[in-house]
């Protein structure tokens, strides 16, 4: 595995959620996915009963996920954060709240996608599904992707970068 790959797995398992996408009778379309990786492998849940799954499975897809709306910090899992101060915790609003750690980051990985059946340990690593989907019982449906190609992108807003490239 690449030092790329590497880093974008790592990066995504400090988010829980991301999106998928690929076209549905010529149409693109994206949407909300849990995702888990296990052995370098993403394996997604979605709802069944929108029928993405079945334009996803044996297509190429890209599923990307990010902390774009968050602000967590890519130092440090969430729960080292401190809450309630609003300084260099990633907890206050937008960029200029955020320390010389805070990074925002997005990865996309793009392969094929196939349908799968989870172990039970990979259940667990779930955890529990949402009862509801747009106002329907959520229906858990898997994919795994195996990636193929892999992207992370990175915002950098620390005070240092911008005086550098202020005059």
């Amino acid at each position: 595995m690449s030092t790329e790959e590497t880093r974008a797995i790592d990066l995504l398992r400090r988010v829980s959620y991301g999106r998928i996408a690929t076209s549905m009778r010529a149409l693109p379309f994206v949407a909300p996915a849990r995702h888990i990786v296990v052995d370098g492998r993403v394996i997604l849940r979605i709802h069944a009963g929108l029928g993405y799954h079945e334009a996803c499975a044996g297509s190429v897809v890209a599923y990307g996920a990010d902390n774009l709306c968050a602000g967590e910090p890519a130092a440090a899992p969430k729960s080292t954060a401190t809450s309630g101060t609003g300084t260099g915790t990633g907890t206050g609003p937008g960029p200029a709240r955020q320390s010389a750690a805070t990074r925002l980051w997005s990865v996309q990985f793009t392969g094929t996608a196939e349908p799968v059946t989870p172990t039970p340990a990979e259940l667990d690593l779930f955890g529990p599904a949402p009862r509801r989907m747009d106002g329907e019982d959520f229906i858990p449906v898997y994919l795994r992707i195996e990636p193929q190609f892999v992207t992370v992108h990175s915002l950098d807003y620390s005070a240092e970068r911008h005086l550098r490239h202020a005059a």
